[in-house]
């Protein structure tokens, strides 16, 4: 890690929970959907991941 890494831009987030909508079309807001399911498919490979990994370490252990 840098010492600098303060200064590097902070990344906008896609989408904010419990933002208002009501100003976004519908294409921004399918956009939106699009970003976050490919999230939520990232995130649930994780969860997998760490399942197995879990599950490989607590089978040593029996």
């Amino acid at each position: 890690m840098s010492l600098f890494d303060d200064d590097q831009p902070k990344k906008k987030p896609i989408h904010e929970i419990g933002s208002d909508l009501s100003q976004l079309s519908v294409d921004e807001l399918s956009a939106r959907i699009a970003q976050l399911s490919e999230e939520i498919a990232r995130l649930e490979a994780e969860r997998t991941r760490k399942s197995a990994s879990r599950s490989a370490a607590e089978g040593l252990f029996r």
